[in-house]
């Protein structure tokens, strides 16, 4: 019993790293066959452990969100409002442009993708993003919101996909957006 247990961890652990080259080579739509023929299991044992994309993709981007919300959580309490979300929005769209697949299930929670096909890290970006916004709000443009901010943030990185430095363009976008979310006040 004690093996098997040691097997099914080996088994996620190897379709975990296998999985994250596939979706940062192929993005959010690499295929579960290629990944389990890669990882050299058959495509239950893919199953079992990620019963849905959703699952995939939430495993191969987990330690990058937690870490973006952390973030978020850490500048709400330390730092001035608007510099605090304009430091989170921009490691939020440097990430968001250079982890391959990341933008695009972003956008498929944002768009509503098909059943079971998207990844709802989108929810844990609001929680960790909501008090940014609120802190800020008085530098804000009236009535932006956190899923406004990450829209905009997702279909930037959407934007870089591709181009030859994507976390810088995505900061460059990010730049002369800014100016129409939160123009500075003299």
């Amino acid at each position: 019993m004690t093996a098997q247990r040691a097997d099914a961890r080996r088994n996620y652990a190897l379709l975990l790293a296998v999985a994250s080259e596939a979706v940062a080579t192929h993005g959010a739509d690499a295929s579960l066959e290629q990944i389990a023929r890669t990882a050299g299991v058959g495509s239950g044992t893919v199953r079992r452990h990620f019963p849905t994309r959703h699952a995939l993709l939430a495993a191969v981007f987990h330690d990058r969100i937690e870490a973006l919300c952390d973030r978020a959580r850490e500048r709400a309490e330390h730092a001035p409002p608007r510099e605090a979300l304009l430091e989170w929005l921009g490691l939020f769209a440097a990430e968001a442009a250079t982890i391959g697949g990341l933008a695009t299930a972003l956008n498929r929670d944002r768009t509503g993708g098909a059943p079971g096909d998207v990844y709802c890290a989108t929810d844990q970006l609001i929680s960790a993003g909501e008090p940014l916004v609120r802190r800020a709000a008085d530098q804000l443009t009236p009535g932006a919101t956190i899923t406004d901010l990450l829209a905009l943030v997702t279909g930037i990185a959407l934007a870089t996909e591709g181009h030859a430095a994507p976390a810088a363009e995505a900061e460059r976008l990010l730049a002369l957006a800014v100016q129409g979310i939160s123009p500075q006040r003299r």
